[in-house]
C-alpha cells in the first residue's frame, strides 16, 4: 500500500493519495484544487489515479475533485448522506458512485468503508481502510476528514454562522456526540488521518500533528472525554473562533462544481504605471502583496495590503470580493503562488499584474505612507482619548484582555462596519503583534481614512510596557 500526504500550510489542509501498488491504481482524498502533486507522486510511484472521494462539501478551500474527474476520468466516490440539499451537483456530468453508510468500494486490494459521520456536517463521511495486500484483514486507519482531528474535533456551527441555515448548530452538535460514541468504539490500534492541522478554522484547539490513532484520541481528545450530552454540546459551541465569510462561497462552489482551472481567464501582464494603478482602484480592488513594512513606508493610495505570507488566504477570503476584479502588484517570482493561492478559495478573477518596479516611477503628488507608533508614544494619547483605539483581533483574545476604551472590531468584518468608525479623529489600530493591523490600517487609508496609525508590536507590547489593561471587557456588538 501506498500512502501520501499533502498540506497546505495556509488553510491548514491535509489530504491523501493512497496507492495500490500491486494493482498500479490510487485514489486521493480530499483534493486541494490544484491536483498537480497528486499526478506528480502518483507517476513517481507508478500508480493511476482511478478515484477521488471527499469527506464533505468544504467549507474552507475549493475542491480539487471535479479537477480529478474531469482531467484523468477519475470515479467520484462522494456522500449521498444528510438528503437532498446536501447532493453535489455536478456529480452527474462524470463517472460516479453515491455512497452511504455501510458501503465499500475497492481501488485495487484496498477496501474503503464508509461510515455517516454527522456534526460537522450533514452529508459528512468518514473512510476506513483496509488494505487487502497485508496478511491482516482488519483496518489499518481512518480517514476522518472533519470529524476528528488531533485533539480536537469538527465544528458543528459553520452552517447556522457561515452559511445561514438557522437552528442547525445544536442539532449538528448532538449529531456529533452520537459520531463520536460510534468513533469510540472503534479498535484503539486504528490510525487517525485527519483533514486538517492546526492553525484552521474548522476547530478551535486542533493539534499540529499529523496523523495520530482511535486510542490516543480516546485518551487525551477533549471531546472523546463527555459523557453527559447537553454538557459536551455546550462545551463544543463555546468558544468557536469566528468563521470566515468565505466560507459560504466556498460551500456554494463546492456543491454546484468549481469552474475547471482551463476555464479561468488569462491574467495579464501590465507594464508599471501609476495611473493604470490608480485606475484599477475605480475598477476593482488592488492587492500589494508586499510585506507590511515596505508598504508602510512607500505606497499608493486606494491599494489595500496584503502581505503574501502564511496568512495570505485566509485574509483574501476575508477581505476581498467574490464579484469585483482583483488587480496585483507583486515580485514577478511570486505571481504564480500569488495566483495559486487565491484560485485555491475561488479568487478566480485577477484580471492583471504589475511589478513592483512601479514604486521606482516618480510620482506626483508623493507616494503614501502611514506611521507607526510604540505604546510608549501612543500612552498618553490613548489616556487623554486623543486617539480612537481599534482592536481588530478575535474575539476570544478582545474578552481576554483590552486596552481600555478601546473598539473592537474583528480585521474580517471591517469592511461591513466601517461606518461605526469616526472619520473626524485620529484612529490607532492594533491586534496582538501588529501585523493584522497593518493590514486594517491599509484596507482603512484604501476607503479614505487618512489619519490612521499602526500600533507598533500590538497589544502584547502595551502588556509588555506595563501599561493598563482592561480584563473583562463587554462583548462587542454585533457579529
Amino acid at each position: 500500500m501506498l500512502l501520501k500526504y499533502f498540506y497546505d500550510e495556509k488553510l491548514a489542509q491535509a489530504s491523501y493519495l493512497v496507492g495500490c501498488q500491486a494493482a498500479g491504481e490510487a485514489i486521493v482524498i480530499d483534493p486541494a484544487r490544484d491536483i498537480e502533486p497528486y499526478v506528480q507522486t502518483a507517476k513517481a510511484n507508478g500508480v493511476k489515479i482511478v478515484g477521488v472521494t471527499e469527506t464533505h462539501i468544504h467549507a474552507d478551500f475549493l475542491s480539487g475533485a471535479r479537477e480529478l474527474a474531469a482531467r484523468l476520468g477519475a470515479v467520484l466516490y462522494l456522500s449521498d448522506e444528510g438528503g437532498p440539499e446536501w447532493r453535489y451537483e455536478y456529480a452527474a456530468e462524470y463517472n460516479h458512485c453515491l455512497v452511504k453508510d455501510g458501503d465499500t468500494f475497492q481501488i485495487g486490494k484496498l477496501t474503503f468503508e464508509v461510515l455517516h459521520t454527522p456534526g460537522h456536517t450533514p452529508e459528512h463521511i468518514a473512510l476506513l481502510l483496509t488494505d487487502g495486500g497485508s496478511p491482516a484483514n482488519e483496518p489499518i486507519g481512518i480517514f476522518t476528514g472533519d470529524f476528528v482531528f488531533v485533539g480536537d474535533v469538527g465544528r458543528p456551527d459553520l452552517l447556522e454562522k457561515a452559511a445561514n441555515v438557522s437552528g442547525s448548530a445544536e442539532e449538528l452538535a448532538r449529531q456529533m456526540f452520537r459520531s463520536l460514541a460510534r468513533f469510540k468504539q472503534l479498535p484503539d490500534y486504528l490510525q487517525v488521518w485527519p483533514g486538517h492541522g492546526a492553525g484552521s478554522a474548522c476547530g478551535k484547539a486542533i493539534g499540529a500533528v499529523q496523523s495520530s490513532t482511535v486510542g490516543y484520541e480516546k485518551r487525551t481528545n477533549w471531546a472523546l472525554q463527555h459523557e453527559d450530552e447537553q454538557a459536551f454540546v455546550q462545551s463544543l459551541l463555546a468558544g468557536q473562533p469566528e468563521p470566515p465569510t468565505y466560507f459560504a462561497m466556498m460551500k456554494h462552489l463546492n456543491k454546484v462544481g468549481p469552474h475547471l482551472v482551463q476555464q479561468i481567464a488569462p491574467v495579464v501582464q501590465e507594464a508599471a504605471s501609476i495611473r493604470t494603478v490608480e485606475a484599477w482602484t475605480r475598477q476593482g480592488v488592488v492587492v500589494d502583496t508586499r510585506p507590511a513594512s515596505q508598504f508602510a513606508q512607500k505606497h499608493l493610495p486606494g491599494v489595500l495590503n496584503l502581505p503574501h505570507d502564511k496568512s495570505f488566504s485566509t485574509w483574501a477570503g476575508w477581505l476581498l470580493d467574490y464579484e469585483r476584479p482583483i488587480y496585483l502588484l507583486a515580485d514577478p517570482q511570486s505571481v504564480p503562488a500569488v495566483l495559486k493561492d487565491l484560485r485555491s478559495i475561488g479568487l478566480d478573477q485577477v484580471a492583471a499584474v504589475m511589478d513592483l518596479a512601479v514604486y521606482d516611477l516618480p510620482c506626483d503628488p508623493p507616494f503614501a505612507s502611514y506611521a507607526e507608533i510604540t505604546p510608549a508614544q501612543a500612552r498618553e494619547q490613548v489616556q487623554a482619548g486623543d486617539l480612537f483605539v481599534l482592536d481588530v483581533r478575535y474575539q476570544k483574545e478582545w474578552e481576554a484582555g483590552a486596552i481600555p476604551g478601546a473598539k473592537h472590531v474583528m480585521l474580517g468584518y471591517l469592511p461591513q462596519r466601517m461606518q461605526e468608525l469616526p472619520r473626524d479623529r485620529p484612529i490607532l489600530v492594533q491586534c496582538k503583534s501588529g501585523r493584522r493591523s497593518a493590514i486594517a490600517v491599509s484596507l482603512l487609508r484604501a476607503n479614505g481614512f487618512s489619519r490612521v496609525q499602526n500600533l507598533d508590536g500590538g497589544f502584547d507590547e502595551w502588556v509588555r510596557q506595563g501599561f493598563p489593561v482592561k480584563r473583562e471587557p463587554e462583548a462587542a456588538p454585533g457579529r
